[in-house]
Parts: C-alpha cells; structure tokens; sequence
C-alpha cells in the first residue's frame, strides 16, 4: 500500500512573475479561469467555499460560481442550509479554486451579500426543471430518515408545480465582495509563486508572498 507521507509531486508547469501578472486581480481570475476553461478541465467552476458559524465552528463544502465581475462572485444555494445560517451569523467568506491540471490555486476573501430578488428569480428560471424541483424538495443540511423522502418530496412539488415551479423563498444566490485574492502558482522544489493583492482604500495592493 502506497504510504500517504511519500507522494510527491514536482509542479513544473509555468510561472507567476509580478511583470506579468494583471494589476487587477479580477482580471487574473478571469484569464486563468478562462484558462481552466479552455483547457477544458474537470468542473473548472468548481470552489470551495470556507464560511464559520456562530460557534466560532469552520466548515468547508463545494458549490458551483455562477457569476464574477466587478461587483464580487456569485453562487446559489438553500438560505436556510448550514452555509445560510453560517453567514447569517457571520457575513464574511472564503473561496478557493483549485485547478490541478494547471498547477494553480485561487484564493478569494471578503464580506458576503445575498443578491437582489430580481437576479435570483432570472438564475432560477434558467435552471433545468428537475434542478428546479429539487430545490423545492430538499430541506438541505436538514436531518432526513431515508432518501425516500426527497424522492416523495420531488414528486409532491412536481405534481404541483409541473413545469413552471417558482423560485422558493428560502433558495437565492450570495455575492462574495473581494477585498483580498491570492494566486498560487506552483514551481519546482515547493518555491512556489504566491502573489496577494489586498484593497487598501480604492486601491489593489499586489504583494509576494513565500511559499
């Protein structure tokens, strides 16, 4: 059996120079997110979203971004689930994309809003009709006896709804403001490249760190 403490692995694949990174950070994400794209990786919109209860407990899980541009990064999700009720506690988050294919990790931090009503029911009608079902019927983070349950649930609300379900009132997208982004690039001998911009005023900051 393969002993855990002996992978390795050498990233070798490119660079992460302040001469040629963007100044602002949104614009790197954009080009190395069209890159993962392009480079058609697996679920490169995938991030991790990193959100802290009113316990002072952290807790982590995979969503999906659904929008990005100057006004932060959007995803959507049940308000009443764990990740809900965790900003609502404490409206602060953080998000990390990693694309191993390209050897890259991106960083983002800031305050979290909920998006506007109007944006939320746009997303929502765009979604395909069994998505859109299953937001009625899941009562996510919720302890449930047996999967029978979100089966009768999404048949209850399909019976219903049929192929017009509106938007439910506990389901809607979040925004993460950036006012820090990291851009982690891996290089050989664990000497990785790390460039941080933080907002200092209007202003983005771009700072190396060390790996």
């Amino acid at each position: 059996m393969t002993q855990i403490a002996d992978l390795r692995k050498s990233y070798e694949r490119a660079e992460l120079d302040e001469s040629a990174s963007l100044a602002d950070p949104l614009a790197q994400f954009e080009l190395w997110l069209q890159q993962a794209l392009s480079g058609e990786l697996p679920e490169p919109n995938a991030m991790t979203l990193a959100t802290v209860g009113a316990d002072g407990r952290p807790s982590t899980r995979v969503v999906l971004i659904k929008g990005c541009d100057a006004r932060g990064i959007v995803w959507y999700t049940n308000y009443d689930s764990r990740k809900g009720r965790e900003l609502a506690a404490h409206p602060q988050a953080a998000l990390q994309f990693h694309w191993v294919e390209l050897e890259r990790v991106v960083r983002i931090e800031g305050r979290v809003d909920m998006v506007d009503a109007a944006e939320s029911d746009a997303y929502f009608a765009s979604r395909p009709l069994d998505s859109r079902i299953g937001a009625w019927a899941s009562p996510q983070s919720e302890v449930i006896p047996s999967r029978s349950v979100l089966v009768a649930n999404a048949a209850k609300y399909g019976a219903q709804y049929l192929l017009n379900p509106p938007r439910p009132p506990h389901w809607g997208g979040y925004r993460l403001v950036p006012d820090r982004w990291e851009f982690w690039q891996g290089r050989r001998s664990r000497l990785h490249d790390r460039l941080r911009y933080r907002l200092e005023g209007q202003q983005w900051i771009r700072e190396r760190l060390a790996p």
